[in-house]
């Protein structure tokens, strides 16, 4: 069966075809594809042996494009064949019926014929323009979405697919994506394919996406760990906790802290991920310089795309973060976050750059991208106006805005927005569009705050859950 995130590598002599290649696997990629028109035979056979090697180690198959008698030679899993290449009864006869064979095709008549061949599953593209492959003619979803209701085959789509464009391309019938220059481009290829990884979460029968919260308990249940597990629960996804720290605290502020020893956070951490799994890692209160660096060194370990709320003061003004923390936090930690949410107070402390109006909010974002977060979601609650967000995904800026909601009851706003964003992640939504959803969540959970307490109240988590299901209702009918 293929399915999933499909990896195309060429080779190149100095073998960093492999170290892109090992970053992919690790990943989540589940079918490895080695061409190559220009080395010798030989090398060929040493690259593909060497591919064959990390495949196994990552449970991954590997194919080999046009070449039924390498696939043989080195036991690969099978062979992807272009219209002119050898005949599917041809490399059949060589690899015999447990190998599979693959055939690219831009119609529904090459689809059918593949089929009636007896290829085990059917490549479709280019699906969008693409510059790795010259002669390509782009087929576009129609062509996928005819194929997909012709053939019973796994389809593979291919050509120019990105990670903002691919759930049109699985939501067309594709079983797999063939992605070339979006990994092999990428300054980080093993979260580049974790994105792509994680939009098959979609098809999975909810909870849908675990989310390990790594963050302080709030006795008062507004915040912190219960605020974030309430999220995740209420938006279908599977929650698993990290304690970093008790508090004492309730809507009037936080009357005290017990922090947990670094080495126990990092067991618990690693208990979790090496029995569980995990596919967005949130992290929030982290209290403590050594917490700071468990935490930043098991993301790396695992290779956990981490959703970072940087959570410095309470609501009552209680430092949350000490300050030996923060400098570890720019050091050790940015550069393994895939996306940074921090509030205007915390976006000033961590960038150095005052903030007033909405330009000096994208000078910042684009100074702690620089800084190393792989995206930046800055978070506007504190302007004038109305409450606008800005996030930078790469080198591309969306504005998020809404209308002010005059109330007190903000309590775990910043926990439980950053929570619906990492679930909506590891459900399989784009980040664009995660952001989107979950600002409609937290909007609607503080326009229903429940009142309760004599300070800063807690959001309405129920509420906000159920404004996005009614609103998915909509989008469907």
């Amino acid at each position: 069966m293929i399915n999933g995130l499909y990896y195309i590598t060429d080779a190149d002599p100095e073998g960093r075809y492999l170290e892109t290649t090992r970053a992919v696997l690790q990943g989540g990629a589940r079918v490895i594809q080695y061409r190559s028109k220009t080395r010798s035979t030989g090398d060929q056979r040493e690259d593909a042996r060497g591919l064959l090697e990390l495949c196994r180690e990552f449970g991954a198959k590997l194919l080999i494009n046009d070449n039924p008698e390498l696939a043989a030679d080195v036991e690969a899993d099978g062979v992807h064949l272009g219209q002119n290449d050898t005949p599917v009864s041809t490399a059949r006869q060589l690899l015999g019926p447990e190998r599979l064979i693959g055939v690219s095709t831009r119609t529904v008549e090459q689809a059918l014929q593949a089929e009636t061949d007896g290829a085990d599953y059917i490549a479709v593209g280019s699906i969008y323009p693409t510059t790795t492959k010259q002669d390509a003619v782009q087929v576009g979803l129609r062509t996928l979405e005819k194929v997909r209701r012709a053939v019973k085959l796994p389809l593979v789509a291919i050509g120019g697919i990105r990670r903002d464009l691919a759930p049109a391309v699985l939501e067309a019938g594709a079983d797999a994506l063939a992605v070339i220059s979006a990994l092999r481009e990428d300054s980080d290829p093993r979260i580049a394919a974790r994105e792509f990884s994680l939009l098959f979460n979609r098809g999975l029968q909810p909870p849908r996406g675990r989310v390990l919260t790594v963050a302080g308990s709030d006795s008062g249940g507004g915040a912190g760990i219960q605020a974030d597990l309430k999220t995740i629960t209420l938006l279908g996804g599977y929650g698993m906790s990290a304690v970093t720290a008790l508090t004492a605290q309730n809507t009037l502020g936080v009357t005290g802290i017990h922090p947990c020893p670094a080495d126990f956070v990092a067991e618990q951490l690693e208990t979790v991920l090496s029995d569980l799994g995990c596919d967005i890692l949130k992290t929030g209160m982290l209290f403590s310089a050594d917490i700071v660096s468990a935490v930043a060194s098991a993301i790396d370990r695992h290779g956990l795309p981490a959703v970072v709320d940087p959570v410095m003061i309470a609501k009552g003004g209680a430092p949350l973060l000490q300050q030996q923390a923060v400098e570890v936090l720019i050091t050790e930690l940015l550069p393994f976050t895939y996306l940074l949410t921090p509030n205007l107070p915390e976006a000033e402390a961590l960038s150095g750059i005052a903030i007033e109006t909405e330009s000096e909010m994208e000078r910042a974002a684009r100074k702690l991208q620089a800084m190393g977060a792989r995206n930046v979601l800055l978070k506007g609650g504190h302007l004038k106006g109305a409450a606008v967000d800005l996030l930078l995904a790469g080198d591309k800026l969306h504005r998020f805005a809404s209308e002010r909601i005059a109330t007190t009851n903000t309590h775990g706003t910043g926990c439980s927005y950053s929570s619906a964003i990492a679930t909506l992640l590891a459900q399989g939504q784009p980040l664009p569009v995660a952001v989107k959803t979950a600002k409609r969540f937290i909007n609607a959970a503080i326009a229903a705050a429940p009142d309760l307490g004599h300070g800063h109240g807690p959001v309405n988590h129920w509420q906000g859950a159920r404004a996005i299901s009614e609103q998915a209702g909509s989008e469907t009918h």
